[in-house]
């Protein structure tokens, strides 16, 4: 999240009015993230979030916001967009669409133990079996084709090593992809970027997750894998905590158990979720955007996860 489009209360003065909400009382930029830009944003009915799309188009928010609608009905604790008066989700805000949807209660566990871990797994596991009837479909825009499309773009900008390392990986993702064992997985909708900031907790309870904006189809184990990444991992080393790893998995797997193609595809999937994050973060530094509040994300902490992934085995899956 970050601001690119200021806004101000004035500005919402009139707009606010197609919203049962009341009059906008308190608006304050979000400053965290890159993609959109995100406001807490206070009124006569009580505590929002509205984001402005800054990438994303009209016809291609239906399945974000459409989405959290679907998982919020099925109980899950994610953000409810709240719709105006003639029922759309999504409107216009300064040419952009925007969206308004309920704040989430809690604050974010950035120094996570077992018990969060294992919180984020059982979630995580519902999450995905509550999203086996969601009725639309777009592939994850973070995924493959995007790798190998972002990946000679960003090259040029890093050292040989880096380079090296990152040309050796892409290729290696795509083999892996072709194979058979790829092609079994279990695919649903994933949230793709569920990071130790977009959880929510009271205590030890986690009370929901957010920012479902880099969302799309893709395999469950590459939703599992990203989380691993960052909630399991020593931030200095990038090493996996087996503690942490074991809560998460042990949980998720005890709501939907992990298959036999999935056991087969962990470690490659390992390394595919730190590739995403890693080239993600290069592009973002290399070829940035202007935005007035704006944090961009140091690429070095996923290739330091990529190199261990590489080197090291990780925990297997529960079985």
């Amino acid at each position: 999240m970050a601001v690119f489009t200021a806004v101000s209360l004035d500005d919402l003065t009139q707009w606010i009015k197609q919203f049962p909400l009341g009059r906008a009382l308190a608006l304050q930029g979000i400053s965290s993230g890159i993609d959109n830009s995100n406001f807490f944003l206070t009124t006569e009915r009580g505590e929002y979030v509205l984001t402005i799309f800054e990438n994303l188009r009209f016809e291609q928010l239906p399945f974000y916001v459409q989405l959290m609608r679907h998982l919020a009905e099925r109980g899950i604790p994610v953000p409810a967009p709240v719709p105006a008066e003639n029922g759309e989700l999504v409107v216009t805000l300064h040419g952009k669409p925007a969206i308004i949807v309920s704040r989430l209660n809690g604050a974010s566990q950035m120094d996570p133990q077992p018990v969060h871990c294992a919180e984020v797994g059982a979630m995580l596991a519902r999450m995905h079996l509550a999203g086996r009837d969601f009725p639309l479909a777009q592939p994850n825009l973070r995924g493959l084709d995007w790798i190998t499309a972002t990946a000679p773009v960003v090259a040029p900008h890093l050292h040989e090593d880096e380079a090296a390392l990152l040309r050796t990986e892409v290729a290696y993702q795509a083999q892996f992809a072709a194979g058979a064992t790829y092609a079994a997985l279990s695919r649903g909708p994933v949230h793709a970027d569920l990071f130790r900031n977009n959880v929510m907790f009271e205590g030890d309870k986690l009370t929901g997750c957010f920012d479902f904006y880099f969302a799309g189809v893709d395999t469950w184990l590459f939703d599992v894998a990203v989380t691993v990444n960052d909630w399991c991992v020593d931030l200095a080393s990038g090493r996996l905590d087996t503690a942490r790893v074991r809560a998460l998995l042990d949980a998720y797997h005890a709501a939907r158990p992990f298959t036999q193609e999935e056991h087969s595809a962990w470690q490659p999937m390992l390394r595919a979720g730190a590739l995403r994050f890693w080239l993600s973060r290069l592009y973002d530094l290399h070829i940035p955007r202007a935005a007035e509040l704006l944090t961009p994300h140091d690429p070095t902490h996923f290739e330091r996860i990529l190199r261990e992934r590489i080197a090291v085995a990780a925990p297997e899956l529960p079985v």
